[in-house]
């Protein structure tokens, strides 16, 4: 999938999944529970057990299907390289890291760096980043978003941290391009239950809040 459909992947389906610290077999029941809920768009944090053999085992569970995947918390261009390498068909970073974007942008792969003030956002569109991911999005709240969006309108957005189901409309709202949910979606209880169909029910609910507030 080129970059362009990728970016409208996230756009469409409106939220990122953000997998962090799984063991290798729990993340591949809960992306077939999310999946099955309609996340169609998956982040394999560098901190987990084994990120890149993940990537990979995963992708290739969803060859030919419109499921993608790639990596996230990746702090260095060495890093992002690495995981392009293993099949990551976008670049997460919580911080603005020119080089990251650079090698993202050499290969044509669509990268999201982290940014938190006004300053850092126009340096991370100075430098190519496609999206920019406000993190953490709690301290900020959908305010900033919906603020920041007057005089830097062309930003796109996808807030991360703290996003659960009694905010998700509201960010949407704001004006985010989408938004990023790890704890709030991948809810630790149910996964170490193995409680996956209340995993899929979940994902269907943060889809159907999405689509509620763009509505």
């Amino acid at each position: 999938m080129n970059k362009e459909k990728i970016l409208k992947l996230i756009k469409d389906t409106g939220i990122i999944a953000v997998m962090r610290g799984m063991e290798r077999e729990k993340t591949k029941k809960v992306t077939d529970a999310i999946v099955k809920g309609g996340v169609k768009v998956l982040e394999i944090t560098m901190n987990s057990s084994q990120p890149l053999k993940t990537i990979e085992e995963i992708k290739m569970e969803f060859e030919g299907t419109d499921i993608v995947v790639g990596a996230g918390t990746v702090l260095d261009s060495e890093s992002a390289r690495s995981a392009m390498f293993a099949g990551a068909e976008f670049i997460v970073s919580p911080n603005l890291s020119e080089k990251v974007i650079e090698i993202c942008n050499r290969y044509s792969i669509p990268v999201i760096p982290g940014v938190m003030t006004p300053t850092e956002i126009v340096k991370g569109l100075e430098l190519g980043a496609d999206l920019l991911k406000v993190f953490p999005a709690d301290v900020l709240g959908p305010r900033f978003i919906k603020d920041i969006l007057g005089p830097i309108k062309y930003a796109k957005f996808v807030p991360t941290g703290g996003i659960n189901l009694s905010n998700v409309a509201e960010y949407i709202k704001a004006g985010a391009y989408a938004v990023g949910a790890g704890g709030g979606l991948m809810r630790k209880e149910l996964i170490e239950n193995n409680r996956y169909e209340e995993l899929t029910k979940l994902a269907e609910e943060f889809i159907g809040k999405i689509r509620e507030a763009r509505r």
